[in-house]
Parts: structure tokens; sequence; C-alpha cells
């Protein structure tokens, strides 16, 4: 998988690349194709931003976060994006399991 990484405002180094590489990694669990990964890495005044925006079959995954740390940036990041692949995945199993309240009502009645 190619990730593309672009920094505003300071240099990406080999370990801060290697940290994206690493977490990104960990979303393969979902089992989901990531199509063109782009993470975006900024300095600020007081703190560091992470922005990426990553296309799955089913959308776009979209997510930004800000911290002190660069390093906590990525892992708030990827946490934020891999709740977003939750959500996408477990979609389909959160819609109604009852089609109308008589089969709810049906089924509590044999449940007494």
């Amino acid at each position: 998988m190619i990730v593309n990484i672009t920094s505003k405002q300071m240099e990406i180094t080999p370990a801060i690349r290697n940290h994206v590489e690493n977490r990104l990694s960990k979303l393969n669990k979902w089992q989901v194709n990531l199509i063109n990964p782009h993470i975006i890495l900024s300095k600020g005044p007081q703190f560091f931003m992470a922005d990426a925006t990553i296309s799955i079959p089913n959308g776009t995954l979209v997510a930004g976060a800000k911290h002190e740390d660069m390093y906590a940036a990525i892992n708030e990041l990827l946490a934020k994006l891999e709740r977003q692949l939750n959500k996408v995945q477990h979609k389909g199993e959160a819609r109604r399991t009852y089609n109308s309240v008589k089969e709810l009502n049906l089924d509590l009645e044999t449940q007494q």
C-alpha cells in the first residue's frame, strides 16, 4: 500500500513516516481495501495537526486531530479512522431486526 504523506511547515522524518505506516497497517484488520490514503501533517503555533483522507469501496473516510505532540495527534487521527471503519463495517447489522411492531409483539409474547 502506498501512503501519501504531506507536511506543512515541517519535515517528515523516517521515524514519523514509519509511525504513520505502522499505525495504518493496523487498519488492515478490518479487511477493507484502503484506496489512496493521504495523510497531511502540519505544525501550528502551539499544536500539531494530522488530517487524513482515505477512499474505501463504500465511500471516503475523513478525519483530523490536534495535539501538542505529533505522535499523539497521529494516534488520535488513526483511532478516529478506526471508529469510522468499524461503523461502516457494522452498518448492516445496526438495521432494525424486526420489520414490524407485530413481529416484535409476537416474539415478546412467546418469551413470556
